[in-house]
């Protein structure tokens, strides 16, 4: 008999996705009659409540729980949500991301199979509105100088790695390490697999498990976005301060560097030439690096736009993190 399996979504407003999770989820190949999805509201103002109640009957073999979520965080969602139910197997989804019909069975097939106390995979990045920028920002959310060396956006090749989008886990595993940490408002999901990792277990990238993820449709919600996953990595890297990689210590670096170079050309003339060589030594190596992309779309605008999306993560990256240095951040 297979495992039964809780599927988890923390959500807060989501009325433009959290139907077509919900139908990708009740399409699954795995049996719907071992599946429940408990999906933690953070109190939605707009129709997502309304949407999930009616597919609460449109699916009536389908478990479907809304648990509140008073703290309107995503790893206190997680929490609520995993303590509510009931599976044998927890898997953890997003209201902006739409399994493929198989993403259940591959994740319960690695499980069963004790490949890994983590498996997941991998993310194919759709445009999170209608225009050029939006496809512009989710073609750099999947570009190896948007995101470096995360395999979950862009490889192909099954491998052990140090995280992947959501996860599946086995129930028991929560008992061994704990929950979510709920002082993370970003970078929950890492901080936990560092726990696995240190408690000698591993996490396991699938690419056959697959998700459409639908990044920020504006420069402006990408930046907050980027902005909150810098300051949160810094919080994550003071529990796991082995864990910091070169990749991601070059955005705050580079930062702190242009800062301090822009406040000492007030002083020494000269380094306000360092400055504007830096930029354009960084540009330069950015529009390299996108050339290949520009060949493949033929189209201006998605190379300026995925330009300008690249420029604004990795800054946005590197001032959150700069800011957490100095400034705590309530919940």
């Amino acid at each position: 008999m297979p495992n039964s399996v809780s599927i988890i979504i923390p959500c807060l407003n989501e009325e433009k996705h959290i139907g077509y999770v919900i139908d990708a989820i009740a399409n699954q190949t795995f049996p719907m009659q071992l599946m429940e999805v408990l999906i933690a509201d953070g109190g939605s103002n707009d129709n997502t409540v309304k949407i999930i109640q009616s597919k609460q009957f449109e699916y009536p073999d389908l478990a479907i729980k809304i648990i509140d979520n008073p703290k309107r965080i995503i790893p206190a969602a997680l929490n609520q949500a995993i303590r509510a139910s009931l599976g044998e197997i927890i898997i953890r989804m997003d209201a902006h991301a739409i399994p493929d019909e198989n993403y259940v069975k591959y994740c319960v097939e690695n499980l069963s199979a004790m490949i890994a106390e983590n498996v997941g995979g991998l993310w194919l990045i759709q445009p999170g509105d209608s225009g050029w920028m939006a496809k512009s920002i989710s073609l750099a959310a999947s570009h190896p100088f948007g995101v470096g060396d995360a395999k979950y956006r862009y490889s192909c090749k099954s491998a052990f790695v140090d995280t992947v989008p959501f996860g599946a886990f086995n129930r028991d595993l929560f008992n061994k390490i704990g929950l979510f940490d709920e002082k993370l408002l970003a970078n929950e999901d890492y901080e936990f697999n560092m726990r696995i990792k240190k408690n000698g277990g591993k996490i396991y990238f699938d690419p056959r498990i697959t998700t459409k993820y639908f990044a920020r449709g504006t420069i402006s919600a990408l930046a907050k976005q980027y902005w909150r996953y810098g300051f949160w990595k810094l919080q994550m890297l003071k529990k796991f301060p082995k864990t910091i990689r070169f990749r991601q210590a070059i955005p705050p670096i580079f930062v702190l560097g242009l800062f301090l170079l822009l406040v000492m050309s007030l002083f020494i003339s000269w380094m306000l030439t360092i400055f504007v060589g830096l930029l354009l030594l960084y540009l330069l190596i950015l529009l390299l690096g996108i050339i290949p992309l520009y060949k493949k779309e033929k189209d201006l605008r998605l190379f300026i736009g995925v330009t300008v999306a690249i420029i604004t993560m990795h800054f946005s990256w590197g001032s959150g993190f700069m800011a957490s240095i100095f400034k705590k951040q309530r919940l």
